[in-house]
């Protein structure tokens, strides 16, 4: 009976030290056959050459034992690998398509086998992926064409489902077809992605810090599937909160933007369609805080960074306008041109000149309808020195908040009217209408029309920001003659001279100058 239990314990000794010695050459005989599956799958999968420096296969001490009795079920193989690199169809007239400084797989060795085979995690480390240029497929031949080739061209269905994927650090760099420009850069601080089962695009969400302006970006949505023949075209959707955007890092303007929004299309191509907020948006020139809000469709393009806005409806104050353009990268490479078609109708006045001009107290009311293009050139000073408009105005119902100015346009349309002494004329409201360009500090009129009951001023002049100076010429004609405009003696000593005055349909036709700064203007004569 001892002999029998000592033989049985020898016997069971000797199974289970052949069982784990079994354990280890099949784990080492996993490791060549997973290197060869997984360059097979990546070879494939990518349409690229691929070059892995090392990879290593390893089972947990306990797990041998379990592959053999339970056929890899719940024995957990992993595997490292470092020096990655794929060439896309072999080309190396491009950076690699994907490469990484490490990565590391965890997957339950019976569900390896699998078809298609399934992988419980994958972290990769110091990944970055360039997208060669739009229609950019070198043949080179070697086994990453022939297996391209070999598809017809066609995307096959993953071989391998990723249930969850962290490449904290990753890098997207979109190449442009011009060599010469630089390229399209993303810098990943934090990205995860999980299957949504085989054919169907991964779930993902990340984190990074857009460079200008600096802000916060968490964006989730889906990636995929990943077109192997032409890897830009790959679909991607999803939504994206952008927080504390520092408008500052732009001279001349300031604020902290919030954005929301959600896009669509793929790597190279994107319709992006958000809201913006920036309660304390500001020029430099002014200073004065004013709430801008926007709603957006835009059109990305992956290719050169062009970003075409069709339309954006913003509002800032009391006033909604609509703009239609785009943000467009110089073919010189020195920066990014914005161009606008700007259309506004029924606004006020006042909620722009709170924005561009200094003081708590806007000079002027009334409603406002415009049509103008705004460019913003790049360069290093500050917006407002850069920015150039030119377009058309109308001002209705407007009022000037300057008491000192109100009144001479009360006395003006009093005079214009031959009632001087009337002063039920007053709170006149007065009509504008032009043409303008702005440019280089300075605001240039070819035709200012100016308008208020009695009278009517055409003219053309200019006014500078910086020192708030102002220089017009023109006519200024009334209803009243030029004795009318008087009291007293003078009403009747001047009429003798009235018909000299009278002309072009006009009461009174005179040749007048308006100088001086905007607080104080100076009326009189144009010799």
């Amino acid at each position: 009976m001892r002999k029998w239990l000592i033989w049985s314990g020898v016997a069971i000794a000797l199974l289970l030290v052949g069982l784990t010695v079994a354990g280890f050459i099949l784990a080492r005989r996993i490791d060549p056959f997973l290197r060869e599956q997984t360059v097979a799958y990546l070879q494939e999968r990518f349409a690229s050459e691929v070059e892995l420096e090392s990879l290593s296969v390893s089972v947990p001490m306990r797990s041998p034992i379990r592959v053999l009795l339970d056929r890899g079920r719940g024995a957990t193989v992993k595997l490292t690998g470092k020096g990655l690199a794929l060439h896309f169809r072999g080309s190396r007239e491009y950076p690699p398509l994907i490469k990484m400084s490490r990565f590391d797989v965890e997957a339950d060795l019976a569900d390896v086998r699998e078809k298609p085979a399934r992988v419980r995690l994958v972290k990769l480390h110091g990944m970055e992926i360039t997208l060669p240029p739009a229609g950019a497929r070198p043949k080179m031949g070697g086994a990453a064409s022939e297996a391209e080739d070999s598809s017809g061209g066609q995307d096959k269905p993953t071989s391998v489902i990723l249930d969850q994927v962290l490449a904290d650090g990753a890098k997207l760099t979109i190449l442009p077809r011009d060599p010469t420009k630089r390229p399209l850069v993303w810098d990943l601080h934090e990205l995860k992605l999980t299957s949504a089962g085989p054919g169907v695009p991964m779930q993902y969400e990340t984190k990074l810090t857009n460079a200008k302006p600096p802000g916060l970006v968490d964006s989730k949505g889906s990636f995929g599937p990943w077109k192997t023949t032409e890897p830009r075209e790959t679909p991607l959707s999803g939504e994206y909160v952008f927080t504390d955007a520092d408008l500052g890092v732009f001279k001349g303007i300031a604020g902290k933007l919030n954005s929301t929004g959600t896009f669509e299309g793929r790597l190279d191509h994107l319709i992006v369609d958000g809201e913006t907020t920036t309660p304390d948006f500001r020029l430099s020139t002014a200073g004065n805080r004013v709430p801008l809000k926007t709603r957006f469709h835009a059109i990305v393009d992956g290719t050169n960074g062009n970003t075409l806005l069709e339309p954006v409806d913003a509002t800032i104050g009391r006033t909604t306008f609509r703009l239609v353009g785009g943000v467009v990268r110089d073919i010189d490479e020195t920066g990014k041109t914005i161009t606008f078609d700007v259309n506004i109708r029924k606004g006020h006045i006042d909620d722009f000149l709170r924005l561009a001009v200094k003081g708590d107290k806007p000079f002027l009311r009334g409603d406002v309808d415009m049509k103008v293009k705004l460019e913003i050139p790049p360069g290093k000073t500050e917006i407002a020195d850069r920015m150039r408009l030119a377009g058309t105005f109308s001002l209705a119902r407007a009022h000037f908040t300057s008491p000192t100015v109100a009144d001479k346009i009360d006395e003006l349309s009093q005079r214009g009217q031959g009632a001087p002494r009337d002063s039920s004329i007053a709170e006149v409201p007065a009509v504008f209408g032009g043409t303008f360009r702005l440019a280089d500090g300075r605001m240039d009129f070819s035709k200012l029309n100016f308008s208020v009951p009695g009278a009517a001023v055409d003219l053309k002049g200019l006014y500078t920001f910086d020192d708030e100076k102002l220089d017009f010429w023109g006519t200024l004609k009334l209803d009243a003659r030029v004795s009318q405009t008087q009291t007293g003696w003078k009403r009747w000593a001047l009429k003798p001279v009235d018909p000299f005055f009278a002309r072009g349909g006009a009461g009174t036709n005179l040749r007048i100058r308006i100088s001086g700064d905007r607080s104080s203007p100076k009326f009189g004569r144009d010799k």
